[in-house]
């Protein structure tokens, strides 16, 4: 049974590692994705690696992560699991999957060190088949990475409109296959037009805040996005915390 009080391990849970043991050697077996890596409740992906633990430095009073940390005392030094790709690496290849990489951590960040995030590129440039989602409130950062590998999503993390407009003053420099915005928790109007979106986001997400502190952004806010979305022609993902909507949920992938 997963221990709950333990820091995650091999990407988004406790899992089995993905080897053999006998005798003085290790023999690899071939494993699918759900043998070693845990589904994520996060809508919009299938799982989720953490290569870089700790105590993620942005402090968001509404993260999840550093919630858990202080809970179950976690170790809040940050430091680098190099075997965080090693269940993803000795899987068999199979149906393509969706992995976000960092979702309890700021990768962007000058707390991560260069080398960190060469490794992890490296990976991600080894498994062509699956597309690896990268999330920042660090946009000014991204131009250091960019061009990203062609299997790469990656979006700016943005709550109100002053975040808005630094996330698309930076994202022009920005080259990857998709680049979106995750407009998660929204917890302000954000004004745009479908020109401004169309030229370099391919895809929205939108979202309350979940947890003990909930917050829904009011509905006319998420029809004035949608509008400027759908004139511009961009899939937009509302998030299951909006179901409190009359309507269904939009919940559409980008084409990447």
């Amino acid at each position: 049974m997963r221990d709950a009080h333990r820091e995650p391990r091999f990407g988004g849970g406790h899992c089995s590692p993905p080897y053999l043991e006998s005798g003085g050697g290790v023999f690899i077996r071939p494993l699918s994705l759900n043998k070693v890596m845990n589904k994520t409740k996060i809508e919009w992906c299938d799982y989720t690696i953490n290569p870089v633990k700790g105590l993620c430095p942005v402090a968001c009073p509404y993260c999840y992560a550093r919630a858990m940390y202080k809970r179950f005392k976690w170790n809040p030094e940050i430091r680098f699991d190099v075997n965080s790709f090693l269940p993803l690496l000795l899987t068999i290849r199979r149906k393509p999957s969706r992995i976000f990489i960092g979702s309890t951590m700021e990768l962007f960040g000058d707390w991560v060190k260069p080398e960190w995030m060469q490794f992890i590129f490296e990976r991600v440039k080894m498994r062509s088949e699956h597309t690896f989602i990268f999330l920042t409130k660090q946009p000014q950062e991204l131009f250091k990475w960019s061009p990203f590998p062609d299997n790469c999503w990656v979006g700016v993390s943005v709550t109100n409109q002053k975040a808005f407009n630094t996330a698309m003053k930076y994202i022009p420099y920005l080259k990857a296959p998709v680049t979106f915005l995750s407009i998660e928790p929204m917890l302000r109007r954000i004004l745009t037009t479908p020109g401004q979106l169309q030229r370099y986001i391919n895809w929205l997400i939108i979202g309350g805040q979940s947890g003990t502190k909930k917050f829904y952004p009011l509905t006319e806010w998420i029809q004035e996005i949608e509008s400027a979305a759908d004139n511009a022609g961009i899939p937009i993902f509302e998030k299951n915390n909006l179901r409190q909507w009359s309507k269904p949920l939009r919940q559409e992938m980008p084409k990447g």
